[in-house]
Formats: structure tokens, C-alpha cells, sequence
């Protein structure tokens, strides 16, 4: 027998009051982690091309963007560095004098209770694009991601960082080990209490176009399938974060999000570590081309999506429109 007419789920939706008492996800600033382009010359703030309101900041600018921040009230950056020189084994990335160690050191001047989470690769200080050392095989006439030499770059630069002052090390590179290789790296150096924000999920997706013209980091020869995920796959990504979980991590991510939701409500429904959405250059950029043409409204979608991923399981959530959402709350 049909329960209605006693059962009116409408009820509860009448007001504006009653839909705010019985809301079941919310968007805060405390949810959200900012990413900012750090890079080196003198008075640049130039503006991403292919991501409207994203820059890139010089040192000498990088402080009025770290003020904006913190009078926000957002309380974690997510730093990128863009170097002048690159080579193939990406040595800016574990160099003390590295763009992003001095970004970190200089933040940490600026506004000490703003958290620095270091992103920690070596794509976008290598010549060749790629996250890992190359090995060239003559004979086969192919090249290589060479995994374990690859890990000892990895923590090199992890650990530079937190000399530099990181709160956080975000390694996004995707090798078998990286957690476990800067755990030990970590903590061999006296930091045992940094924690790692692992790209424990990490597609080689479609949508991180935006972001190597960001990152100056597309790769010069193949693609990075070979340890990138693969996007029809969900159960290995229960491998790849239960791997990053026995290693040490303290926080698991998925990156994409947006696409992904169901591999986000997966790892909710398994894990206890704090879950992370990065909401990406891609996911950012066609909504605001979307916006700019008057298809859509911004705020609302944008907005929705943040719930969205919450409702999924995400804890926290990387985006470029942190700024923009807190504006909107605020209002």
C-alpha cells in the first residue's frame, strides 16, 4: 500500500529555514585548499591563458596574493614552482635555493598560520615533462620512467621542502613506493611529524590540460599511462590508496574529482584518513568558458559541485575557485 498521503517528503524542503535545518553536506572555508603558481623573474603576475584568474607570481608579487588569502580566511596553499631552468633530472625541485623553497620560506614570513602544502614532483623541472628519471633503451629505440631511481629525487625534494618550512608534502608523481621512500626520508631527517597528502589516485586524465600550461609541464615524448591510472579503472584505485595507507600516508586524494565522484565514495566508504578532491584545471576553466559565454550561472555551479563533492566523501577540496566560493559565502 502506497504510504502517501501520510508520507509527504516536501514537507521538509517549505522554507528556506527548514531546507538549512535538514541540509546534509556544507561547503566551508575550511574545507578548501588553494593552489597558487610561483615562479621566478621580477614583477610578473601574468595570467594563465587557459585559466582565467589563475597567475603566475613572481616572489616580489607573490605577497599581496598570500594577504588576499589569509583576510579570506582560507587556510592552506597548494604550492606549484615554475623554474627558469629545467634539466633531466630535475635538480630545481630539491635544490635548497628551488623557487618553491624559497616561496615556502618567504610565506612563512608573511603569514606563519597559513598552512603550506608542497606539491612535490620533478614534471615541471624536468626537461623532458616526465615525473621520474628517464632511462633510454638504444637497443629498443624506447624510453622509460625508471621507478626506484626516481624515488630517491622524489625525497630529496620532499625533504628540502620541509627544511624550507612545508607544513604538508603533497607527492603527486605516482611511482610504486613514493609514500613509503618519503616517509623514511622524512623522518630520517627529523621530520616525522610532517604529514603526506598523497595523490593516492591519479588519473592520466584529459582534464589537467590547463594545468601544464600552468605548470610548464607537458611531457616532451609519450604520455604518462605507464604510471598514471588508467580512467575505466575503480578497483585499482582501492590497490593504490591501501598501498599509500600502509606506507604512512595521512591523507588520500583523488584527481581528478568531478569525474570520479564513485571512486571518491569508495575510498569514503573503506578508509578513515581524511579525503581530499582536487578539483582541476579543466573542471575549472570550462566552467568559467561557460560563464564568460552566459550559459551557466557560475556561483550556482560551482557551488553545487563543491556539495557535490562532499556529498561524495571528500574532506577537503583543492580548487581554483577557492577564492571566488569564499566571496560567495561571505556574501
Amino acid at each position: 500500500m502506497s504510504s502517501f498521503p501520510i508520507i509527504r517528503n516536501r514537507r521538509l524542503r517549505s522554507s528556506a529555514a527548514l531546507r538549512n535545518l535538514v541540509r546534509e553536506n556544507a561547503v566551508t572555508v575550511n574545507d578548501l585548499i588553494y593552489p597558487i603558481f610561483v615562479t621566478h623573474g621580477t614583477n610578473v603576475k601574468d595570467e594563465i591563458s587557459s585559466m582565467p584568474g589563475v597567475y603566475h607570481f613572481s616572489l616580489d608579487r607573490l605577497e599581496e596574493e598570500i594577504r588576499e588569502i589569509v583576510a579570506l580566511g582560507i587556510q592552506a596553499v597548494l604550492l606549484f614552482g615554475v623554474p627558469h631552468d629545467k634539466d633531466a633530472h630535475g635538480s630545481s625541485a630539491y635544490d635548497p635555493n628551488g623557487i618553491v623553497q624559497q616561496a615556502t620560506r618567504l610565506i612563512k614570513t608573511w603569514a606563519p598560520q597559513l598552512l603550506i602544502v608542497a606539491d612535490t614532483c620533478l614534471c615541471q623541472f624536468t626537461d623532458h615533462g616526465h615525473c621520474g628519471v628517464i632511462h633510454v633503451d638504444e637497443a629498443k629505440g624506447k624510453a622509460d620512467v625508471k621507478n626506484d631511481p626516481s624515488l630517491e629525487l622524489l625525497t630529496r625534494a620532499a625533504v628540502s621542502q620541509a627544511e624550507a618550512g612545508a607544513d604538508i608534502i603533497a607527492p603527486s608523481n605516482m611511482m610504486d613506493g613514493f609514500v613509503h621512500a618519503i616517509r623514511q626520508g622524512l623522518d630520517a631527517a627529523g621530520y616525522e611529524d610532517v604529514p603526506i597528502m598523497s595523490y593516492s589516485v591519479k588519473y592520466a586524465s584529459s582534464f589537467y590540460g590547463p594545468f601544464r600550461d600552468a605548470a610548464h609541464s607537458t611531457p616532451q615524448f609519450g604520455d604518462r599511462k605507464t604510471y598514471q591510472m588508467d580512467p575505466a579503472n575503480a578497483r585499482e584505485a582501492l590497490r593504490e590508496a591501501e598501498s599509500d595507507i600502509a606506507e604512512g600516508a595521512d591523507f588520500l586524494m583523488v584527481k581528478p574529482a568531478l569525474a570520479y565522484m564513485d571512486v571518491l565514495r569508495m575510498l569514503r566508504d573503506r578508509y578513515q584518513l581524511p579525503l581530499v578532491a582536487y578539483n582541476v584545471s579543466a573542471e575549472y576553466s570550462m566552467v568559467k568558458a561557460a560563464a564568460a559565454q552566459g550559459w551557466i550561472d557560475e556561483r550556482a555551479v560551482v557551488l553545487e559541485t563543491m556539495v557535490g563533492f562532499k556529498r561524495a566523501g571528500a574532506d577537503l577540496i583543492i580548487t581554483y575557485f577557492a577564492k571566488d566560493i569564499v566571496r560567495w559565502l561571505q556574501a
